[in-house]
């Protein structure tokens, strides 16, 4: 059974871009987390991890349509 709580680390590793990265996406909003403990540890939630990165599919895919690839013309 995979573990609810997420340690940012493990977000980090699971999108595979920097521990500072996913601190930056919690500080700012961008991924839900939680402060838990006397030290204010931070815990992402495996559900929202999942939805954000649905979110961002939908995001990415709205920006392909807005963003169609062209060819670049023969010289």
């Amino acid at each position: 059974m995979e573990p609810r709580f997420l340690l940012l680390s493990d977000v980090a590793a699971e999108l595979n871009v920097s521990d500072s990265q996913v601190y930056h996406m919690v500080r700012s909003g961008e991924l839900p987390a939680i402060k838990i403990g006397g030290r204010g540890q931070w815990r992402v939630e495996r559900a929202r991890l999942e939805e954000y990165i649905e979110r961002k599919y939908a995001e990415t895919a709205e920006w392909v349509r807005g963003n169609p690839l062209t060819e670049r013309d023969a010289e």
